[in-house]
């Protein structure tokens, strides 16, 4: 019994002339015999089309038409003489030679008559396949691979008009049968695209027609299986020009290839695949430049077990909505609707209606908007008048992104997930529609997102990277030091967390550098150095939310007052803030809760866990002791990383100045030690802490001791450091009188239950948990209701560029999870 057919459809690639038949040549070698093999062919790329603008040329009175015929003769003759050396040529060339005059002939007529019929233009336009299949055949035949071609006008027949075509598949059936009989090579060379009317005369599929072929002789051949080979791997998860990230797949069912394409996916038309569906054929697609590679396989039912297989989008769409009491349990609404848009010719792509049905909208393409309005204001012309019908709204472009998976059905939650990604990623929402089946969940958003919100809902379903377009503003100690660390670890969590960090700005106060997809953190600081571009805060957050990145992030790594100024701006516009800066949370109360009510309202998260510990989870637990209930009854601690190191080296034996001046020349200090002896800084974290259980503070409502004596909080940095020696006596008997009582001085934060803030000294006995600490380590103190006897209680090291640059590196992993990473 003689082995099944396989169905292989070649198409039009960029690779032109002989190389391209070559190419295909070497796939057939690749192949063998074990089947027999059925090739289908596309002309060369670009001659369909140039040929149907001969017709359009010719009938417009324009003699190029002869000039451009004459060049498609010299291509098609030049790829003979490239690629058939024997006995083949002269018939070939012979054929193309009467097919070109006859082409040359019928336009000829239509440039007389300034007419062209619709069976002219299916004519000429046939020719591109007719020739390519004599291409491949000769060449296969010089390779001694025994192969035949088919005109497929020869055996396959239809009806067709200017809509589509409809398969005569008895008679289709009788003819193939016919001709196979009496040409039992096993490979067929088969002309895509074209057919004949049942009347003899030539016509073609349409556009994709030769996909649609291969579909077709599939059926007719009952074939094992059909392959289309294209110049990509396979069917992706998304437009990869869109989403880099995008993954070839492993397999897809019928109804989800449909699905994909019918939302603008370059995928198989739906209406190809009809024959093979029909018979269970399964389709390949594979990449003719790379053959090895597996493809995707379409089939009666796929077997993978992701839920979400792919997601695309149609641009270049009008969402039209009707609004009207008068639709209200009115029966026929619908009906009248959508047949008075049929017969105006407007294609509706997607419909969605409210439950009460107060409202109707449906999405058309954006060139038949004005028609389709026009149209729905003559169906209800009676109901606008009567104020029935409120309104009929176009908003113009627009989008529609989809959604497809037949498994989406068995995981509740996916329509969930769609929808927060888009929602966190700030692109709104105009419409939604979903079927029985819940293969696929649409939605109407506008066209200028659709790019960003494909990358958005692609990462939220973890089919590729949680990518966030990060811009960091300092590059200090801490902005040092953090990109560094993400440097280090960026590797890792893109394979291990699928968490995507671009750093794609840094900007000090002087000079920026920016780079559309990311900056090379091995050679950042040469960069920046070496940067002609000055700095500019518009332009470099502008850079941070432009391309397509579904996530953008402002990290503000510097002390600057002005900076955070800017933050409710920048969350407005879409962007998340980290930052260690203590500024924007310890300005006045009512830009603070400005702060919280833009990030709220704008679904964008401020994030500045280092603000008080650096690293230590001090913010996070106090906020999760007052989420939950826990009454805060006193907040005390020591702050300050500083003044910790100070308290703790100075015993009595030493010099309070000295111990200053150390500290100073360790680095401990900022560069003027008065602003960590002011107590500000720690008055600024209890500010913040205040604020997070309720408190509306003030900076100016802390009471604050400063260890600056007061003569010398004005002036010269070199006064300061040669005038302090002389207050060390008082900070000595200070010192006397708490060590003769076993205590020891401690420069604290205080809140306590009533709202009292206070930031001073205060001694405490020798076995108190605060003298327990070495260093600048910073330790809290959290006495709750829960926590009453026994304070629950931080500890570690609160200061220092790698701690803070850790625990901002941790707020960018946290953000990523809030987006929806993997934990």
């Amino acid at each position: 019994m003689a082995s099944k057919w396989n169905i292989h459809k070649f198409g039009g690639t960029s690779v032109e002339t002989a190389d391209r038949y070559k190419a295909v040549a070497e796939i057939i070698k690749e192949l063998g015999t074990q089947s027999r093999l059925a090739v289908v062919v596309s002309a060369m790329k670009g001659v369909t089309d140039k040929l149907i603008n001969l017709v359009h040329l010719a009938q417009n009175k324009n003699d190029d038409y002869l000039a451009n015929l004459e060049d498609l003769k010299k291509l098609h003759i030049k790829t003979v003489e490239e690629l058939i050396e024997d006995s083949n040529k002269k018939s070939i060339l012979a054929n193309f030679e009467k097919d070109f005059q006859e082409i040359h002939d019928v336009l000829r007529a239509v440039r007389l008559t300034g007419t062209s019929s619709e069976q002219n233009r299916e004519r000429v336009s046939g020719y591109g396949e007719v020739w390519s299949a004599q291409l491949l055949n000769g060449y296969l035949n010089q390779e001694k691979l025994n192969s035949h071609w088919l005109d497929a006008r020869q055996v396959l027949i239809v009806e067709s008009n200017p809509k589509n075509v409809v398969v005569n598949w008895a008679k289709s059936k009788e003819l193939t049968q016919n001709w196979f009989k009496s040409n039992n090579n096993p490979i067929v060379i088969i002309t895509g695209f074209v057919a004949s009317t049942s009347g003899g005369v030539a016509t073609t599929l349409k556009r994709n027609g030769s996909d649609y072929s291969a579909s077709i002789f599939g059926a007719l051949l009952d074939a094992q299986e059909i392959t289309i080979w294209t110049d990509v791997d396979g069917v992706f998860s998304a437009d990869p020009r869109l989403v880099p990230e995008a993954i070839v797949l492993d397999e897809l069912s019928y109804n989800e290839t449909s699905e994909l394409a019918y939302f603008g996916a370059k995928v198989v038309h739906p209406a190809t695949m009809g024959p093979a569906m029909k018979q269970k054929i399964p389709i390949w697609i594979k990449n003719s430049f790379n053959p090895k590679f597996p493809g995707t396989k379409i089939h009666h039912q796929s077997k993978s077990a992701r839920t979400v297989k792919g997601f695309s989008a149609i641009d270049d769409v009008a969402l039209i909505n009707i609004e009207g009491n008068g639709m209200v349990g009115v029966p026929g609404v619908a009906e009248r609707l959508f047949s008075s848009l049929s017969r105006s010719g407007v294609s509706v792509i997607m419909i969605s209606q409210a439950s009460s049905e107060h409202s109707i909208c449906f999405a058309v393409p954006q060139s038949q908007a004005d028609l389709a309005k026009k149209s729905v204001e003559q169906a209800f012309f009676a109901e606008i008048h009567q104020g029935q019908i409120e309104s009929i709204q176009v908003s113009s472009k627009s989008s529609i992104l989809a959604i497809v998976g037949d498994n989406m059905v068995k995981h509740p939650g996916v329509a969930g997930r769609f929808f927060k990604s888009l929602g966190q990623a700030g692109i709104n929402i105009k419409a939604i529609a979903q079927g029985s089946s819940e293969r696929n969940i649409s939605a109407v958003i506008e066209e200028k997102e659709s790019a960003r919100a494909l990358r958005t809902v692609h990462s939220a379903f973890y089919l590729s990277d949680q990518t966030l377009s990060i811009g960091i503003i300092g590059a200090g100690l801490i902005g040092q030091t953090l990109l560094n660390q993400i440097l280090e670890r960026a590797s890792h969590l893109k394979s291990n967390r699928q968490i995507d960090i671009r750093i794609r700005g840094i900007m000090n106060s002087r000079k920026m550098i920016l780079d559309d997809r990311q900056i090379d953190l091995s050679a950042w600081r040469n960069k920046l150095e070496n940067s002609p571009v000055q700095s500019d805060l518009k332009k470099f957050t502008d850079h941070i939310q432009s391309g397509q990145f579904p996530h953008t992030v402002l990290i503000d790594s510097t002390a600057s007052d002005d900076i955070p100024k800017h933050y409710p701006q920048w969350l407005k516009s879409g962007l998340n803030i980290i930052t260690p800066n203590k500024r924007g949370n310890t300005s006045d109360f009512r830009f603070y809760e400005e702060l919280r009510s833009v990030a709220k309202e704008k679904q964008k998260y401020f994030i500045y866990s280092t603000n008080v510990g650096a690293g230590l989870p001090i913010i996070q637990t106090l906020r999760d002791l007052h989420q939950t209930g826990d009454r805060i009854l006193s907040i005390e601690g020591i702050f300050s990383g500083t003044l910790s190191y100070i308290f703790n080296e100075y015993n009595g034996e030493n010099r309070f100045s000295d111990v200053v001046i150390e500290a100073k020349n360790k680095g401990y200090t900022e560069p003027d030690p008065r602003d960590d002896l002011s107590g500000v800084d720690v008055a600024r974290k209890l500010v913040i802490l205040g604020r997070e259980i309720g408190l509306k503070l003030e900076l100016s409502l802390v009471q604050i001791e400063s260890l600056v004596p007061e003569n010398l909080r004005q002036g010269s940095l070199k006064n300061f450091l040669e005038k302090l020696p002389e207050n060390d006596k008082e900070m000595s008997t200070l010192l006397s009188k708490f060590k003769s009582l076993n205590q020891r001085l401690k420069y604290v934060g205080t809140i306590d239950e009533g709202g009292k803030v206070q930031v001073k000294l205060k001694p405490y006995a020798f076995d108190h948990a605060f003298n327990r600490i070495s260093g600048s380590e910073n330790i809290v103190a959290f006495r709750t209701i829960r926590y009453e006897k026994q304070p629950l209680i931080i500890q570690g090291p609160g200061a220092g560029p790698e701690v803070t640059a850790a625990g901002v590196f941790a707020d960018i992993l946290r953000l990523a999870s809030y987006l929806g990473a993997p934990q």
